[in-house]
């Protein structure tokens, strides 16, 4: 078959960074490459074109998404294509370096590239002896490559090692061929990377830092000099994947909570989950509740901060998804979701439920009190308030006894920082307040510049 640039379809999940794909095999068959749990967008780009998915091809034990190809064997007879060397406890077909599968006119070959995971693969799309792309994964990405210490630290250079011999193995690759790697922008699980999602061999080559690395150590040396922080649940979620996840039998949902339901719930053990904008939080909220706005980012920030075998009980406002909220959990293996409160704050609020408050303030009126920066190192050392202190999110819960009394939280537009601030006042701090905006706005308010970190 001829292979068009609309034969590829990137299904980008901007909360996560990452990409999957979907390939039109022209025979209305697919092939599906990185596929989350959440098919949801993947389903609508192959009933768009009447397709099955026949391959479900995975580069590698994912960290950060449960994958959706074992619910693809199990709904479309999909082959699940992976990494002999993850010893995956499910059936599928375990490729070595090398191995081809035919997809009906066009190949896909194997390419070990070890380095993000051990059992790392690339799988090369060929159409005849040509080139036509590579998936990369989390081995060659735009601009950089994907993190090494996944594994744990004290593998982090054996595996940055690997991840040099990986890229120079791809950058051998003609220049035309087309890279299409899984994590981009917003990943965890990968160093800085550029704006674009997708790239050539010869692109990178010219642009690629890592790839302009003169020797080995150099290459280890920058990559591990640019790796920052990552959420906790990756530490978890490569073994659910390699033991498969659960498959889903019907499409999900939340179930509605009565108002007698939730504080026996909460009594059990329960944590509750606020998921309205920060306005709404800010202005009353269930004591005890952890803030966490329903957006791109917000599995990030649940698998980071909430362990995943607690009940969840959720509040949200009526015009909130639902379906987006439930699926956000269910992709990064949230799976105790008790339900969420029916009627929301509204009923709370009517049967006179009890409700804290968080003061939420503009950058002019935040002078005199002190500063609690919750950043990422990376932006913190870019640009912040003078004398904030510095406490990274997903750490705060550890070190909240570190933060200042009465402090004002700041992030970078405030929704990170409520979440601080919900998880403070659940430890005993008291008068907390939220910068409504963050860093850039109080030196516009101020005329004042950021103090930047060396």
């Amino acid at each position: 078959m001829g292979f068009a640039d609309d034969h590829l379809i990137p299904l980008v999940d901007e909360g996560l960074g990452n990409s999957a794909y979907l390939v039109d095999l022209g025979d209305g068959r697919a092939l599906a490459v990185d596929a989350s749990r959440d098919l949801r967008a993947l389903r609508a780009a192959a009933d768009r074109r009447s397709l099955t998915v026949a391959f479900a091809a995975d580069t590698h034990l994912h960290a950060d998404f449960l994958s959706g190809a074992v619910q693809l064997a199990h709904d479309d007879g999909a082959a699940v294509l992976a990494s002999a060397a993850g010893n995956r406890a499910f059936e599928h077909t375990a490729l070595a370096d090398g191995d081809e599968t035919d997809l009906g006119g066009l190949t896909l070959r194997a390419l070990a590239t070890p380095g993000h995971t051990d059992e790392h693969l690339s799988f090369l799309l060929l159409d005849g002896t040509r080139e036509l792309g590579v998936f990369t994964g989390g081995s060659l990405i735009v601009g950089s490559a994907a993190r090494t210490d996944l594994l744990g630290a004290d593998r982090a250079e054996e595996l940055a090692r690997a991840q040099y011999r990986s890229l120079r193995r791809l950058a051998e690759l003609p220049d035309a061929t087309a890279v299409w790697p899984t994590h981009g922008a917003g990943s965890f699980c990968s160093a800085p990377p550029g704006a674009e999602r997708t790239t050539t061999i010869a692109a990178q080559k010219r642009a690629n830092p890592l790839l302009a690395a003169p020797d080995q150590d150099t290459f280890v040396r920058k990559l591990l000099g640019s790796l920052g922080s990552y959420p906790a649940y990756f530490d978890r979620l490569g073994e659910a994947n390699r033991r498969g996840p659960a498959v889903l039998r019907s499409a999900p949902t939340l179930p509605a909570l009565s108002l007698d339901q939730v504080p026996h719930l909460i009594g059990e053990g329960a944590q509750i989950i606020d998921v309205r904008p920060v306005a709404d939080f800010a202005a009353g909220h269930i004591p005890g509740a952890v803030s966490i706005p329903l957006r791109d980012q917000f599995a990030t920030w649940l698998g980071w901060l909430l362990p995943d075998d607690t009940p969840l009980v959720f509040v949200a406002n009526p015009d909130q998804d639902l379906a987006e909220l439930t699926w956000q959990a269910l992709k990064i293996g949230y799976e105790r979701l008790a339900g969420h409160l029916d009627g929301g704050m509204d009923a709370w609020t009517a049967d006179s439920g009890e409700q804290e408050r968080i003061e939420l303030l503009t950058a002019d009126r935040i002078a005199g009190r002190p500063v609690l920066d919750i950043r990422q190192r990376a932006e913190h050392i870019a640009g912040h308030i003078p004398g904030a202190v510095h406490i990274e999110l997903g750490d705060l819960t550890e070190r909240s006894g570190e933060a200042p009394r009465r402090p004002v939280v700041a992030c970078g537009h405030g929704e990170r920082a409520m979440t601080a601030a919900s998880l403070l006042q659940r430890t005993g701090h008291k008068d907390l307040a939220v910068l409504d905006g963050g860093p850039a706005d109080w030196s516009k308010a101020t005329g004042r510049p950021l103090e930047e970190t060396a």
